[in-house]
Formats: C-alpha cells, sequence, structure tokens
C-alpha cells in the first residue's frame, strides 16, 4: 500500500523589512520608489523632533513633533525604538507596525544604523537590509550636493558613516545604491523580500 504524501501549505508571513545605512545614501528615495512601483508594503512613518525640510510633507516623510510631544510618546510606551541622531530624537511608532503587521502586510522601517541594532535585538527574525553607495568618495558628493547641513555637520555625518560600517554584521543583506540605478536598488530589495517568503522556516514577528 502506498503511502500518501501530504501536500505542503506554504503560507506566507508577513516581513519585518529594516532599511538602514547612512545618511545620504539615499534611503528616503528608495522606498518612495518602492511606493511609486507599486510594492504592497507598509511604510512606517518615523516620528521626529528635526526641523521639517523645505520638501517634506508632515505624515507621509515624517510626523513632525515637539520636543515634549516626544518625551511624552515616549513615557507612554508609544515607541518601538527611539534613539538620538544628530542631536535630534527619532523613533517608531509601535501601533503603527502591530497594526500593520496583524493585516497580513509586509512592514518596511527606514532607520539609522544605531536604531537597526535596537531593532536586531527586540525583534531577531526582523529582516535588516543595509544599503550603501559604490563608495565613500560617492557617499561624501552626495551629502555636499545636497545642502542640507553646515560643514560641521558635514563632517559628523560623514565621520559616522564610516563608523557605521563596523555594524554590517548585525545586518542580513547589503545592497549597493548606486548614483542613477535606483530602480536597480529597488528590484534587488524586492527581490530579497520574495526570497524571504520563499524560505521554508519563514521568519516570525512577535512584538
Amino acid at each position: 500500500m502506498s503511502r500518501r504524501i501530504e501536500p505542503y501549505n506554504h503560507q506566507e508571513k508577513p516581513l519585518l523589512v529594516v532599511i538602514s545605512g547612512p545618511s545620504g545614501v539615499g534611503k528616503d528615495m528608495t522606498i518612495a520608489r518602492l511606493q511609486q512601483l507599486g510594492y504592497p508594503f507598509h511604510f512606517v512613518v518615523t516620528a521626529t523632533t528635526r526641523p521639517k525640510r523645505p520638501t517634506e510633507v508632515n505624515g507621509v516623510d515624517y510626523f513632525f513633533v515637539s520636543t515634549s510631544e516626544f518625551a511624552e510618546m515616549i513615557e507612554q510606551g508609544e515607541l518601538l525604538e527611539y534613539a538620538v541622531v544628530y542631536g535630534d530624537y527619532k523613533g517608531i511608532p509601535k501601533a503603527q507596525v502591530r497594526e500593520a503587521l496583524a493585516s497580513g502586510k509586509d512592514v518596511v522601517m527606514r532607520i539609522d544604523v544605531q536604531g537597526a541594532a535596537t531593532i536586531r535585538r527586540l525583534v531577531p527574525e526582523a529582516v535588516l537590509i543595509y544599503l550603501s553607495a559604490e563608495s565613500e568618495d560617492a557617499l561624501v558628493r552626495r551629502l555636499r550636493e545636497r545642502k542640507t547641513e553646515p560643514e560641521d555637520q558635514l563632517k559628523m555625518r560623514i565621520a559616522t558613516a564610516r563608523q557605521e560600517l563596523r555594524r554590517l554584521e548585525i545586518f542580513d543583506y547589503v545592497v549597493i545604491n548606486a548614483e542613477d540605478r535606483l530602480d536597480e536598488t529597488c528590484r534587488k530589495i524586492a527581490a530579497i523580500i520574495t526570497a524571504e517568503k520563499c524560505r521554508v522556516d519563514q521568519r516570525e514577528i512577535n512584538l
């Protein structure tokens, strides 16, 4: 008598994806392009005390809040993680992440390397992607061309980026965001997400 083989029931589970990397590498542009291309994920809008730049929209790029409002969010336990980044607070609203995962959507977060290390500790099954420029010279050029910081702050960002490269061991993947190759960067990130969903032993996110 032949043995009946049960079909494999592969159920995809929602992922928590962290896109991190140094200032100027193109994290915001990459996520915006992923959204334009129609990839189905929930992008977590970060809360920050940083002043809004002219091209940014509150509630879309960031939630721009005062320091006292941010302190209240900390006290109420509303943040999954938070940190001081170049003198300003940034944090991930916990409710956004939980609601999106509960609906079955993949969640994508844009955070700095310090925040990525915190997420690795709090949510070990998160997928951490380090976005990098082609070279240090390319990164410095991008930082200078965007003209958003005075020279002393620019030097601090460059020094921080060099230090962040030493934290690569906490990440699962590295994607080079080459200049004028944004769609290729997006395809690589989408391929990572697709591969993760094809794993036999899938990641399970618990918050």
